[in-house]
């Protein structure tokens, strides 16, 4: 390929591996090559400590503006959200009306929320897969507390019953942090502390049904032990305003926070050309191109891969496609992706976390601080040491004097 003329590569998505990929394409200082990076957001969202938002923590420990990490970088950052890919024209298009012309296509799109067609939960339901949505389900849990000055006996047990639908990492994560957090909740707003419930149901006959039993059931006995209740073999059926249905009981509450369903951008599924599975995850070659289509590569969530839905597997997806985004520049063979089994870990509540790596499961305090560590490490790649510290120690509360922002330390478990 002539280096001579400048090299388009547009990179759509602004998450863990859209990041990676313009960040170590801006490192090959290659000629000639423009780096274009379109995100719907200003700001890369760390959702592994999304969780720590609901709780009231700082929204700056997991919000990093995009223009921070390429700060002095050859990458231009464009806030807009594309509507269309029209592959044999190499140009994507955005709903500003902008075209992104691309001898190169990064697409780095993630997950969003599937509802699974369930009735009303669209409707009644909280998400989790945002800032926004984060700061939404603080902001109403704050409020529901605040009702139960005024509420009935009755009224109070619905307020503050809390149901988490989705037992996998990150509704595990939130059931933990929650625990605790409720306790403060109730303390300051002249509550029973034993009026709260928290309930977490799983479709699967386990939580956590992605990992070992062994792991699961440790970690089970880890929200047990801070009372929480969970439900196996249980699906959802409806939610209306005050009730859910699963399939063999119902349950009165003003929380579900559905934490369950995921499915790729649907913008994959919208694009004809690219051939998908059952899931709507784009079929890459061992390269990580759509299959049929050089140079045009899909990575993270949206690919058919082996640790799809990781964010470590998104990282390493973008540091493949950015290598042999720079071997097909330089004429030279590509890379093919070895996927490796992502390191876990699962922060459940204050300063305990399960972490396996390979065979080797570590629980409890050691495990949290290799949870942190990890944090820290992820910062540190995207921002300089000075920026990651401040950015790993914005995890303070938002203010003192707000009743749902109080210190928890009084009730550590």
């Amino acid at each position: 390929m002539d280096n001579k003329e400048e090299q388009k590569v547009v990179i759509i998505g602004g998450g863990f591996g859209g990041v990676s990929t313009a960040l170590d394409l801006s490192k090959l200082n290659i000629a000639n090559l423009k780096i274009t990076l379109v995100s719907d957001k200003p700001h890369f969202e760390y959702h592994p400590a999304l969780y720590r938002v609901v709780t009231g923590k700082s929204p700056l420990e997991v919000c990093i503006p995009l223009e921070e990490i390429f700060a002095g970088k050859k990458v231009e950052v464009v806030e807009d959200k594309i509507s269309k890919i029209q592959l044999e024209d190499k140009v994507v298009i955005g709903q500003s009306g902008s075209k992104y012309k691309f001898n190169f296509l990064v697409l780095a799109l993630g997950s969003e929320t599937a509802y699974l067609a369930i009735p009303g939960l669209m409707e009644h339901s909280f998400g989790f897969k945002s800032i926004s949505e984060a700061i939404r389900l603080k902001n109403h849990l704050h409020a529901v507390f605040a009702k139960c000055k005024t509420a009935s006996k009755e009224e109070k047990v619905c307020l503050v019953h809390i149901i988490i639908v989705g037992a996998g990492t990150s509704g595990t994560e939130l059931a933990g942090e929650l625990a605790l957090y409720t306790k403060t909740l109730a303390k300051n707003h002249d509550i029973d502390p034993t009026l709260v419930t928290i309930d977490l149901i799983e479709a699967a006959p386990q939580i956590l049904p992605s990992l070992p039993s062994d792991i699961a059931k440790n970690i089970e006995k880890r929200l047990r032990f801070l009372g929480i209740n969970i439900f196996v073999n249980r699906t959802l059926l409806k939610e209306e305003i005050r009730e859910v249905y699963l399939k063999d009981m119902k349950m009165k509450t003003k929380t579900v926070i559905w934490t369950a369903g995921v499915a790729p951008n649907a913008l994959l599924g919208r694009t004809r050309k690219f051939r998908t599975n059952q899931k709507g995850q784009v079929i890459v070659d061992e390269y990580l191109q759509a299959a049929g289509h050089t140079g045009v590569f899909v990575i993270g969530d949206g690919a058919a891969g082996k640790y799809s839905g990781m964010a470590q597997t998104a990282i390493a997806d973008g540091k493949i496609a950015a290598a042999n985004i720079g071997r097909l520049i330089n004429g030279l063979p590509l890379i093919k992706n070895q996927p490796q089994k992502p390191i876990a870990a699962i922060p459940v509540g204050k300063s305990w976390a399960a972490v396996i790596i390979g065979k080797v499961r570590i629980y409890g305090t050691l495990g949290w601080v290799l949870r942190r560590l990890a944090d820290l490490r992820f910062f540190a790649s995207v921002l300089p040491l000075k920026k990651a510290l401040l950015a790993f120690g914005s995890g303070k509360t938002l203010c003192e004097s707000c009743p749902i922002c109080l210190p928890e330390s009084s009730m550590e478990q």
